[in-house]
């Protein structure tokens, strides 16, 4: 089995996500199941085949979770440091084109959410980046197309 890098906070995140499914989803599932089974015919209680679709939908999760955190490789990025961007750095990046300022953190793929500024270390860009120090520049072949970045900073937070 693969290990799968993933920061301390990433970690925390999805051990919560699954105390959250074991503790409160499951339970509740499990009265919504039993409330629509006392209401009587099931082969026509759309209820109880809601219950029954949720139920499959969250231990599906809970398996995907306990299986994403027993092969986790836990990296506390606070403890990281140097020049060169690696797993865990977050960098700040100037577009070529249009000046624009943007910061991302280099995180595991259970993590990863482009919106917060946290990208896999799988994606286009990601790849790109490792190894580059401050100055560089990058070339990033991604689905929308090419984007030239100037890296300006590379901090371990």
């Amino acid at each position: 089995m693969d290990k799968v890098p993933i920061t301390t906070a990433g970690a925390v995140a999805l051990n919560e996500e699954l105390k959250h499914r074991q503790q409160v989803e499951r339970p509740r599932i499990i009265n919504a199941i039993a409330e629509a089974r006392a209401l009587g015919d099931l082969s026509e209680n759309a209820e109880y085949h809601a219950a029954k679709e949720a139920q499959s939908l969250n231990e599906g999760r809970v398996l995907e979770l306990e299986g994403l955190i027993s092969r986790a490789e836990i990296i506390d990025v606070s403890k990281l440091n140097g020049t060169n961007v690696m797993f865990g750095a977050t960098v700040t990046l100037i577009d070529e084109e249009t000046e624009e300022e943007k910061v991302y953190q280099i995180v595991g793929e259970p993590e990863a959410d482009v919106r917060s500024g946290r990208v896999s270390i799988t994606s286009p860009i990601a790849r790109a980046l490792i190894g580059k120090k401050v100055g560089d520049s990058v070339e990033v072949i991604a689905p929308g197309g090419g984007k030239s970045y100037e890296v300006v900073d590379i901090a371990f937070k």
